[in-house]
This record gives structure tokens, C-alpha cells and sequence, in this order.
């Protein structure tokens, strides 16, 4: 079947045996290939946090990659500090310590990270450091061949809105977005799931599409049909599409019902039936 994406598998799908040490970083492309027949993996940083500068262990997870016939798509960068800091020695800071994986994501042959564009302030203001976070740190990117992209990952960033003006306040080639189908909540108490005020996902898909580099395919429940409960595939996929979108959509199952296998193995089916039933 012809498709107008590729498919391929974030990291995420699996936190839970990461945490609970039933999985390992090393392993996951392996495990990609071999349970899921899926060539394309996204990293998450933080499930190999202190091995940034390790090249003996990057270069193990790049034979394993190369054994299993594994392409590195791109590293989802947490925790590095916040990109749109007003504050602007602590936001260069920021760009700075996002550097050694920008090396990370090169030296495995990813074509692209994920970012966040995370500040505290007046949208405005969050905008313009957003910016100018994202030029520097793309200037250093761009010079060893690896794209910028931003997620919609909660608070401002998950205003489609400003995040799509972050993207024409940016006007640079080298950054998009890194659209997540699921991830609308702005506003939260506790935990994601108690969401407060959660932007309309069909619109901010919209909004972001014509800047995106990739796409996160969230799914978190499903109904007795394979259908995701909270997201509207068919309607989501037709948007996207329309966009003239032609690059990887990486499963990124994040429900709590289902096994990590399973969801995963559901959103996949998911993705190929939605491309299907498309003229």
C-alpha cells in the first residue's frame, strides 16, 4: 500500500518498561524491527541522559541500529533548560546545554531533534526569547546538518495559535514543528490528565501543519473497533494530508489500559487503516 507518510516509533511508547528497567535504550531499536516491523526510531534523551559524549555506547547503539536495518529518525530533547527563558543568559545557557545533543543526534544519523519552546512570562514576550533560542541554537544545528522542530507540549506550546506566530517569528528553514495529535492542554492541575483548558486539537493540527518536519501520533485509549477514542484519525489524517505532508508519523502510545505493546501495535494498525480507507 502506497502511503503519503512513513512510520515510526517514538521511544515513549515504551516509558514504562524503561522505568521499570524491563527495556533498555540499547534495545529499543531491536525491539522496533523485530516486534513491530518498524525501520524508523525516535529517542527520548532522558533514556540516556549521561551518554550524550559516550561514543563507545553511541557507537553500540549504532551497530545495534545497523544490525537490525534501523534508521535514527530523531532525539526528543527534555530537561536541558528552558529555550524561551526571558532571562537571557539562562536561555543561552539552555541552547547551550541542548549542543551535545544536537552531536548526539548527528553522530547516530538523525535528521532532525525535538524540542521545547518552554518559558515563564506574557506570550508575547515568551514568543520573542522563543525566537531567539531557537535561531541560536539552529545556527549551531544547521552547520552539521540537523533540523529544529518544536512540539506542542503543554502550556503556551500547545496553542496552535502561538505556536505557529513562534515559527513566523522565527523565519528560519531549519526550524518546524513536530506536531503531537494528542498533546492540547494548556492548562493542568496535578497531572496532564486533570486538564483545565484544552485547545481544540483539529484546529491547532491545522495551525502547526504547514511547519512541521514530522508528527507524533498520540493515542492513548481506543474503542472495541481499533479506533482511537480521543482523536478523530480519519478527520486528523485528512488535515494533514491536505497539507502536502510527506515525512515520518511516529507512534507514541501514552495510554495506561493497554500494554505498551499492544497500544503500539493498535496504533500502528490505526495508521495503516486510516491511510487506507483515504482516496
Amino acid at each position: 500500500m502506497s502511503m503519503f507518510f512513513e512510520i515510526s516509533l517514538a521511544e515513549w511508547s515504551f516509558h514504562r518498561q524503561l522505568e521499570e528497567g524491563k527495556l533498555t535504550n540499547l534495545d529499543f531499536p531491536a525491539k522496533a524491527k523485530n516486534e513491530f516491523d518498524i525501520s524508523a526510531v525516535e529517542y527520548v534523551n532522558t533514556f540516556f541522559k549521561n551518554k550524550a559524549n559516550d561514543t563507545a555506547y553511541l557507537s553500540e547503539l549504532l551497530q545495534r541500529c545497523k544490525d537490525n536495518g534501523v534508521q535514527n529518525h530523531l532525539i526528543m530533547i527534555d530537561n536541558e533548560g528552558a529555550l524561551a527563558d526571558l532571562d537571557d543568559k539562562k536561555r543561552n545557557v539552555a541552547v547551550e546545554n541542548h549542543y551535545k545533543w544536537i552531536d548526539t543526534a548527528k553522530y547516530l544519523g538523525c535528521t532532525m531533534v525535538r524540542v521545547n519552546a518552554f518559558g515563564e512570562g506574557s506570550p508575547e514576550d515568551v514568543q520573542k526569547a522563543g525566537a531567539d533560542g531557537l535561531n541560536k541554537l539552529s545556527e549551531y544545528a544547521e552547520k552539521i546538518g540537523i533540523q529544529i522542530t518544536v512540539e506542542n507540549h503543554g502550556g503556551l506550546t500547545s496553542n496552535g495559535e502561538w505556536l505557529a506566530g513562534l515559527m513566523k517569528l522565527t523565519n528560519n528553514k531549519n526550524v518546524g514543528t513536530l506536531p503531537d495529535l494528542g498533546n492540547f492542554c494548556i492548562r493542568w492541575e496535578g497531572s496532564w490528565s486533570n486538564c483545565k483548558e484544552m485547545y481544540d486539537r483539529y484546529k491547532g493540527v491545522a495551525e502547526i501543519i504547514p511547519y512541521a518536519k514530522g508528527i507524533s501520533a498520540k493515542t492513548i485509549d481506543f474503542d472495541a473497533n481499533g479506533n482511537c477514542m480521543e482523536t478523530d484519525y480519519a478527520r486528523m489524517m485528512k488535515i494533514i494530508k491536505d497539507s502536502g505532508f510527506k515525512s515520518y508519523m511516529g507512534i507514541e502510545y501514552g495510554g495506561e489500559h493497554l500494554s505498551e505493546d499492544e497500544g503500539v501495535r493498535k496504533t500502528k494498525e490505526l495508521l495503516l487503516k486510516t491511510a487506507a480507507g483515504m482516496s
